[in-house]
Parts: C-alpha cells; sequence; structure tokens
C-alpha cells in the first residue's frame, strides 16, 4: 500500500513538471516530456505524433524514427501511432551525474517532406538511495584539556540522489560531551562535532557515538556513522597553515606528477609535537584520491591521474595538518583546484538526409542536406565554425537552432564546367591550437543548355601592314562552347548594323563555320590608321546563344610615300626655285632653306637632305637635317654669277624614296638687290591685301584691330624716304618658313633688307641694296617696336598666306 501511494505521487510530480514543459518550452526542444526513473519497461512517456501535429494515418509511409546518439536505447516510438516508449528502465543516478536537470534530447526524423523534431524527456529523481559513509566508523583523539566549543569535522554522508532527495540533517546520538552542527559548502552539509563540555580522561577516556544522516525524501531514509572519540593528554600547540586557503590553476592536459602547491604548515611545539604532517580530509570523494596525492612529509600535491575539465572543472580538497604530540593537534585548509580546459575534443559531424542530384538549373538555396554539429569543450574551445570545400557552389546556411545548418547551392551551377562535386564538410573549433573533423559527400548535376560561345580574349588585335593584298585572309577569329552536340556548333558573322563603322566592315567579310576574316579592299595608312568592328558567335541550341567579339584593327605604316619638295616651288608646280643673295655677303649666310614632308611616319618619314649636283663645291654647304643652304666662303669677282644645286631629299625607310629639288642662286650686287625687292615687294602688296581680307574672315574681330595695326605700320615705314649707303649692320633675323628680314644703320637713317625666302643666319654683303627699306631717324626711339612689328607681321602674314 506504502508502495502503492509513493507510485502515485511520483506520477503526480510527472504530470507536473510534464504541464509546466508543455506551457513554457525551452529553446533546445520543440516537446519536451518529463518522467520519473525506475518507470517499468514499455510505459508511454508522450503522444508525439499528436503533439507534433502529425497525421497518425499515413504516419507509417513517413518512417518516423529516432536518429540521435547513444542514449536513444533507453526509449524507443512506435512507427505506426508515434507512441514514444520506455525501451529499458532507467535508472537517473546512472545516467546523469550531479544535481543538474537530467535531461535526455532525442532527434526525431519523419519523410517525405523530410522533416526533424527535437524531443526533449526529463528524468525525474525518486527518492531511491539512503545516504551512506564511506567508512562505517571514524575515530577522533581529543586532549584532555581541548576548550569547549572545538568543532571536528566529521565525514559527510553521500547520497546518490539530487538536491531534493538529498542530506538533509544530522543527528546525534545523546550524550552530554558532543553535540552535532552542519556547514554549507556548495550543495552539500558538512556535519561538524562541537565539544560542549570539557573531557575528562580520568573519568572517561573513551566516547562511542552514533551520526544519523537524514535525507529529504518522503519517506526519509537514513545512514549511520560509529564514532569514537579518544581523550588523549596535552599537547598544546596547533598546527598553522600558511593561508586559511590555498588556490591553483592547472590545465586539464597537465603531466602525471606534475606538482601543484605545497602546503606548509609550521608547530611552535618542539620534538614530536612541532613534527608536522600532511593528509587529505576525510569528506572528499573517492575519484579525488584517484586523481591527486598529497605528500604526508612535504605537503606537494600532485597529479595522480587524467584530468578532464568537461568532467569537472573545479576541485575543492580539504586537508589537514598534524602534529606528532600525543594527542596530536589537527588543523584543516582548503585547497581549491580549478581546471583549466584545453582544447582537447574535436567537433562531431552529423548528416541527415542526402540528395545526391542536383540539376544545374537549380535557383540559389536549394537545400542539399541538413548538418548538425558539436564539441564537448567550454568556452572558446566549445566554439565551432562550418565551412566547406573551396571553390564549390555551396554554402553553409544556419538554421534557428544553433548549431544546425543547411547544405544549399549558393550560385547557379554549370555541369560543363563541373558535372561532379566532391564536397567536404570541415568543423573547427576556436581553440588553440584549433581541432577540426570533416565529412565528405558527392553530388551529381545534371545537363541543361546555358553555356554561350566564348571567345579566348575579348577585344582582340590585329597590327595589319597598308597595301594589303585585297581577298587575303587578315584573322582568324575562334570561339569554344563549353555545352556538347549541336549546342556546341558556332557560326560567325559580322555586326554591320553600327552606322559609325558600317563602311569599314563592308570591307570584310568571314566564313561563317572556320571565323577566317578576308580583307575586300586594301587599307592605307595615310588614310585611316585604325578602326573596329564585331564578329557574333551563335550556337546552335534552341534558343541559340551568342557572343561578341570586338576586333581593333591598328593599321602600320609603310614607306610608300615619296617625299613632297615645299619649298622651293615654281610656279608651273615644278620644285625649282631662284634665290638671289648679294656678292657682298660673308661665309656663313643662309641662301635658303629646302623644306620638305613625308606623309610617313618614324624613320619612314625622317628626311635627310644631300647635295647632289652643285657648279661649285668651295661656295655653298647644305645641313643634312634642316636643308639649310649656307655660303661657304665669300663671293671673289672671279666667281660665277650663277649656280645651279639639284638637292635629294630621301628617307630612312629600308627602301629609300627620294625627291630631287633645283635652286639656282644668283649673285647680284646689294643695289640691284634693293632695286629687285622693291619691283617683288609692290607687286606681292596686292596679293597680302587680298590674303588679309580672307584672313580677317576667317580669324573674326579679334583679328581685325590686330591686322589693322600691322597695315598701319607698314604705311609708316613705307613712306618714309630712302637713301642708300654701304655701310651694313645686321641688327635682327627671324627665321620664317617663307621670309625673314635683316637691318642695317648708316649715318642718321635705318635700313631694313626683306628677303621673302630668307632664313636665320642670311647675311647680306656691304654694296647690296636689293629689298631694303629706308627708315628715318626720328624714329629711332620706336625703333625696336617698329621693326619688331614689321618683322613678326611678315612672317604671320606669309604663314597666313601659305594655310589660305
Amino acid at each position: 500500500m506504502e508502495e502503492q501511494r509513493r507510485r502515485w505521487e511520483y506520477w503526480w510530480i510527472a504530470l507536473f513538471f510534464s504541464l509546466l514543459l508543455r506551457f513554457g518550452q525551452h529553446v533546445s526542444a520543440q516537446i519536451r516530456y518529463s518522467i520519473p526513473e525506475e518507470l517499468k519497461e514499455g510505459s508511454v512517456v508522450g503522444h508525439i505524433a499528436k503533439d507534433l501535429g502529425l497525421d497518425v494515418s499515413n504516419l507509417a509511409n513517413r518512417r518516423l524514427r529516432i536518429v540521435s546518439g547513444s542514449k536513444d536505447a533507453l526509449f524507443q516510438v512506435n512507427p505506426n501511432n508515434g507512441v514514444l516508449y520506455v525501451q529499458k528502465i532507467i535508472d537517473r543516478e546512472e545516467l546523469c551525474d550531479g544535481n543538474g536537470a537530467c535531461l535526455i534530447n532525442l532527434k526525431m526524423v519523419v519523410e517525405d517532406p523530410l522533416e526533424i523534431h527535437y524531443i526533449g524527456v526529463q528524468i525525474i529523481d525518486v527518492n531511491d538511495n539512503s545516504p551512506t559513509f564511506t567508512e562505517e566508523e571514524q575515530h577522533f583523539e581529543i586532549a584532555e584539556h581541548t576548550p569547549t566549543g572545538t568543532r571536528f569535522q566529521i565525514q559527510a554522508a553521500r547520497d546518490a540522489d539530487t538536491t531534493v532527495n538529498n542530506v538533509r540533517s544530522y543527528k546525534l546520538s545523546q550524550n552530554e560531551h558532543f553535540e552535532v552542527e552542519t556547514k554549507d559548502r556548495d550543495e552539500e552539509k558538512i556535519p561538524l562535532l562541537v565539544l560542549k563540555k570539557a573531557l575528562d580522561r580520568e573519568n572517561a577516556a573513551e566516547h562511542r557515538l552514533i551520526l544519523t544522516a537524514i535525507d529529504g525524501g518522503n519517506p526519509p531514509r537514513s545512514g549511520n556513522l560509529n564514532i569514537i572519540v579518544t581523550v588523549l593528554d596535552v599537547n598544546d600547540n596547533r598546527p598553522v597553515f600558511s593561508q586559511d586557503s590555498y588556490s591553483v590553476t592547472v590545465k586539464e592536459n597537465a603531466a602525471i606528477g606534475t606538482v601543484l602547491i605545497k602546503l606548509n604548515a609550521t608547530d611552535l611545539d618542539e620534538g614530536s609535537n612541532g613534527v608536522v604532517e600532511y593528509a587529505f580530509g576525510r569528506n572528499l570523494k573517492r575519484k579525488v584520491y584517484d586523481l591527486f596525492k598529497l605528500d604526508r612529509a612535504t605537503g606537494e600535491i600532485q597529479i595522480k591521474g587524467e584530468l578532464d575539465f568537461e568532467e569537472t572543472e573545479v576541485y575543492k580538497l580539504d586537508v589537514q595538518a598534524s602534529d606528532k604530540g600525543q594527542p596530536p593537534w589537527i588543523v584543516e585548509s582548503v585547497v581549491n583546484i580549478k581546471i583549466i580546459d584545453i582544447n582537447d575534443n574535436a567537433p562531431e559531424i552529423d548528416l541527415t538526409s542526402l540528395s545526391s542530384v542536383v540539376s544545374e538549373d537549380s535557383k540559389p538555396g536549394t537545400v542539399i542536406s541538413l548538418i548538425s554539429i558539436s564539441d564537448r569543450d567550454s568556452g572558446i574551445n566549445g566554439k565551432i565554425v562550418p565551412s566547406i570545400s573551396d571553390s564549390v557552389p555551396f554554402e553553409l546556411k544556419p538554421a534557428i537552432q544553433e548549431n544546425i545548418y543547411s547544405l544549399v547551392t549558393k550560385g547557379k551551377l554549370d555541369r560543363e564546367l563541373v558535372s561532379h562535386y566532391d564536397i567536404t564538410i570541415t568543423v573547427t573549433d576556436l581553440g588553440q591550437p584549433p581541432l577540426s573533423s570533416f565529412k565528405s559527400m558527392s553530388v551529381q548535376v545534371s545537363d541543361v543548355n546555358d553555356n554561350c560561345p566564348e571567345f579566348s580574349q575579348n577585344p582582340l588585335e590585329l597590327y595589319l601592314v597598308e597595301n594589303n593584298a585585297a581577298g587575303a585572309s587578315i584573322l582568324s577569329v575562334s570561339a569554344s562552347d563549353k555545352d556538347i552536340n549541336e549546342n556546341a556548333m558556332i557560326t560567325y558573322n559580322i555586326i554591320r548594323g553600327d552606322a559609325a563603322q558600317n563602311d569599314m566592315a563592308s570591307f570584310l567579310n568571314i566564313n561563317s563555320e572556320t571565323g577566317v576574316i578576308y580583307a575586300l579592299n586594301r587599307f592605307d595608312f595615310e588614310v585611316i590608321k585604325k578602326f573596329h568592328f564585331q564578329v557574333v558567335a551563335r550556337d546552335s541550341g534552341t534558343p541559340p546563344l551568342s557572343s561578341n567579339v570586338t576586333v581593333n584593327v591598328f593599321i602600320l605604316d609603310q614607306n610608300d610615300n615619296v617625299p613632297v619638295i615645299l619649298y622651293p616651288v615654281s610656279a608651273n608646280g615644278s620644285a625649282e626655285g631662284v634665290e638671289e643673295i648679294p656678292r657682298n655677303v660673308n661665309a656663313g649666310h643662309l641662301v635658303t632653306k629646302v623644306r620638305a614632308y613625308d606623309a610617313d611616319i618614324g624613320y619612314n618619314g625622317w628626311l635627310l637632305f644631300s647635295l647632289q649636283e652643285v657648279s661649285e663645291h668651295s661656295l655653298f654647304s647644305l645641313d643634312r637635317y634642316t636643308g639649310q643652304i649656307r655660303t661657304l666662303r665669300s663671293f671673289t669677282e672671279t666667281d660665277e654669277a650663277q649656280h645651279k644645286l639639284l638637292i635629294l631629299v630621301k628617307d630612312n625607310g629600308n627602301v629609300s624614296l627620294s625627291a630631287t629639288a633645283t635652286v639656282i642662286v644668283k649673285v647680284v650686287e646689294p643695289k640691284e638687290a634693293f632695286a629687285a625687292s622693291d619691283v617683288k615687294n609692290a607687286v606681292k602688296d596686292e596679293e597680302e591685301n587680298d590674303v588679309t581680307f580672307y584672313l580677317i574672315i576667317t580669324l573674326g574681330s579679334v583679328s581685325v584691330l590686330f591686322v589693322i595695326s600691322i597695315i598701319v605700320l607698314i604705311v609708316m615705314q613705307c613712306s618714309k624716304s630712302t637713301d642708300y649707303s654701304s655701310k651694313y649692320l645686321q641688327d635682327t633675323n627671324y627665321d620664317g618658313t617663307l621670309c625673314h628680314s635683316i637691318q642695317y644703320r648708316s649715318g642718321d637713317k635705318r635700313y631694313m633688307l626683306v628677303g621673302p625666302r630668307m632664313s636665320i643666319g642670311s647675311t647680306i654683303a656691304p654694296g647690296s641694296n636689293r629689298n631694303t627699306l629706308v627708315i628715318p631717324d626720328r624714329r629711332r626711339r620706336d625703333s625696336g617696336e617698329v621693326r619688331l612689328a614689321i618683322n613678326f607681321f611678315l612672317i604671320d602674314y606669309r604663314s597666313m598666306s601659305l594655310l589660305l
């Protein structure tokens, strides 16, 4: 009858926790049940299908099952009705250590569609264990002069049940000298034997007591310890620890034999009464003696067994120091040993469900597999980071629950690029050094038509030498397609729709099958230097896919242009001119400058000048690079009055092209030179006025004021009286393309010699007045400005005339 009443109480407790969990679920499980320990096999835990809202009618086809770890043997689920029942009698004390909640997490899987549910079953403790002492009796040796109130620690009783059903109180048998007190340490009650009345060895040398430990169950259970107290003679100094308590930290992988701490206690007595010995307290768990060793003589605490942070984080060791007096004094202290976690547990991976084939046109986010990861370490060592193989179009997405991930596609797949993926899922913790685990899976990619033709390079550059043969091939383009069969058959065409490039594209043709491009016309570098066009490659798929490539064509120059003589040029267009110079010029006088132009570029357009024929080699020299013709010496009376120079102008091409110019140099007296210049200037004034008119129209209103100012200056200079003198002064030279001027002074007058085809370095021999303007001396203060303006005008004016 009593046993039946206890079972009803357990069922009411289970029902209470079940309702509490149903209305306040923890985030770690979707459904949580509570059952007491020691239930019979086959006892119903809960209706999972009903609580999860699953259709019981087709539950058998969906293969409801438990897929969690090693603890799943304790429970089983009926796949037909979804009832979770006890598979094996459960002992909470064997299953869970400590006073915390004993929770078994189950992972349930149903298919079609795939679903994962998490079930928590809490095992509730029942009072099925009595308090026990590690020893049946405990001896105390107490000196007779021990003062009242002295406390002696008794070994604590152990109860395998949880806090509710654990040891709650102690009771000492009736006596006149001792009583029992308790102190709390963590969640444990430690009994203390308190001397309440002084001892008298002559009256009683020994006292026998019974200590009873009572737990908190209903009804309570108890256990007894026999205490034997022997009364000793006086030893009046106790050992004293250097500290009231000691603290030490050690890594869980510390080697066996490592010294953790050395205790230090002193005794002021002499002889055997002052010799201190150390020992562990009597209230330590058996596991402590397996892990630690205390040297009785030195007080060194060493590691005896392998430590594991995951089992226990902190050990509190009661230590005693006693002398060898009769009776010995015993003092106690506590050593707190904190275990530091190291990264000694590799993460674990659990793959649930696997799809081995995925279409290459699958949308990003398609689920391939569900992955669960865990790590037994704590803190940073228990933080785990999953990753997958590099360069695969898959990724891990976290689920709502921690450490649950989905393997999904993260981009478009391409069967032609990769038709098979071996995916390695790696899980690494954040410890130092980090530990990792991995699992591999294979995924096949099914094919669709999704690849455009591809050119190996875009844009393409073609360097084509001008004067190419019409109809010859100039380039071959090729594209590749990663698809197969008809999806990889490519045809080529030139795009001809752009109006800006239509003219050049019309000169090209392409073989649609081979991609060979032909030029239908020859290209001229001097006409066009570069252009571009586009070629489209199209496959034969349905629908067809295509891609374009831009071809940049650069025309390379050939030496195909003969140098053109710009000066001298006669009226009929031939490269021939006449130059008149005064006889009195000095050596180094610039006769003229041959100017030429070559339409080619680089070395093909680099011109060199040379004298092919000359009537008198000692009179004239030709600069090889500038084309300047200068006198080598002064003229003599015996020199001819006319000299013919044949100048060869050639470029620097591989095959040089050349042109010739003829310069006839007439040697005249200075006065004749000036008279001829007046006639030429008069004829050219009218031409220059027309040129200026067109120049004004071209340059606009801004140039009008400038031209008018120049004309006024010219009129002022030409209106002055002229005089002749044999004394010349070269003042300023301007090297223009078509003209220059030379000024000289004689007495109170200044003269200007204008040579329309003379260059820098020209000189005038005394006695010549050809092309000379006489400027009165009253304009001397303005001479510099006037002279500069006239020279600038003549250069700019004739240059503009050439341009127009």
